[in-house]
């Protein structure tokens, strides 16, 4: 540890292995309270209102046989909660909220999601990462999520480390001696990261006219475009992470990227598409896979996709 523009930095951050993350929200950091409606086949053969959790959404969202989207207002209904609109009786927006309790319930006592302290590492640590989620929200709502998670989540101790380390990685790479105030240089590190919700509007038209997955979406049933479009997700970070990396020559390093997932089949597309095309683009870097749709796994089933590179937590 440097001091430097009388600020504590930590330049052995030069040292490390580089290691960036992607997760998803829903199940793997946070247990969100919530819900999705949907029309429930009964016994009696009547189909009932019914709303579930996403953990049972990711169990019978292929289960067209007893459940479906609502016959009044569809998938927009069903997902309403899921949007950025805000609540009509307290003005502030779902996904903000439902964080809030989730967070909450953890200090309470209750288990956090499988990727919860991966993702407390990796802030703590100043890694790059993405947030991917099958949500409909604007990139800045996750951001101030990610705001309220570290707020809530780290200790000052901590804290301190994160900005220690943030300095570091401006220091080496970005060759920046001067530094901003906390709340600038955790601002710029924020900004660095990126923040999918594949089912909000401007992410969708982004998809929508891409070269690669514009004509595959556009065929895609209803089950099969979540997962694709977390795919082109995946592709925008990746492709950001390498673009990071060539501006700040830091391409010799080893690279290793590592996609968390409740969703098995999530998992199953992304890491076929892992093996196909990223694997092939970017051959220097090392993938992982982690499904976390086991509860009974505190860290989730590990999957060495592509690449051969031996990583400390990889």
């Amino acid at each position: 540890m440097e001091m430097i523009d009388g600020k504590p930095v930590n330049v052995d951050v030069a040292k490390r292995d580089f290691k960036y993350y992607i997760f998803d929200w829903d199940d793997n950091i946070l247990h969100m309270p919530t819900r999705i409606y949907l029309e429930k086949l009964s016994c009696d053969g009547v189909w009932r209102p019914v709303s579930v959790s996403t953990s049972t959404f990711a169990l019978v969202r292929t289960d067209v046989e007893h459940y479906r989207m609502p016959r009044t207002g569809g998938r927009e209904a069903a997902f309403r909660d899921f949007q950025d609109a805000p609540d009509a009786r307290t003005g502030d927006l779902a996904f903000i909220r439902d964080t809030k309790s989730a967070l909450a319930r953890i200090a309470a006592g209750e288990a956090p999601g499988p990727s919860f302290e991966t993702l407390r590492k990796t802030l703590r640590e100043g890694r790059i990462f993405a947030i991917v989620t099958a949500r409909g929200h604007a990139a800045e709502t996750i951001r101030e999520a990610v705001n309220i998670f570290i707020d809530s989540v780290l200790t000052p101790a901590e804290r301190a480390e994160m900005m220690a380390n943030l300095r570091g990685y401006r220091y080496c790479f970005d060759k920046v001696e001067t530094f901003g105030t906390d709340e600038e240089e955790l601002d710029y590190f924020l900004s660095m990261c990126r923040y999918h919700a594949v089912t909000n509007p401007d992410f969708k038209e982004r998809l929508a006219y891409d070269d690669d997955f514009g004509a595959r979406f556009a065929e895609a049933t209803t089950e099969q475009k979540p997962e694709l479009a977390k795919e082109f997700a995946i592709r925008d970070f990746v492709e950001h992470l390498f673009r990071t990396l060539q501006r700040t020559n830091a391409l010799g390093h080893q690279v290793a990227v590592g996609f968390s997932d409740d969703d098995a089949g999530n998992v199953a597309a992304v890491s076929d598409y892992i093996r196909s095309e990223l694997a092939r683009r970017f051959g220097g870097f090392k993938f992982v896979v982690y499904d976390t749709s086991d509860p009974s796994l505190s860290n989730g089933r590990k999957v060495t996709v592509a690449g051969q590179l031996t990583l400390p937590g990889f």
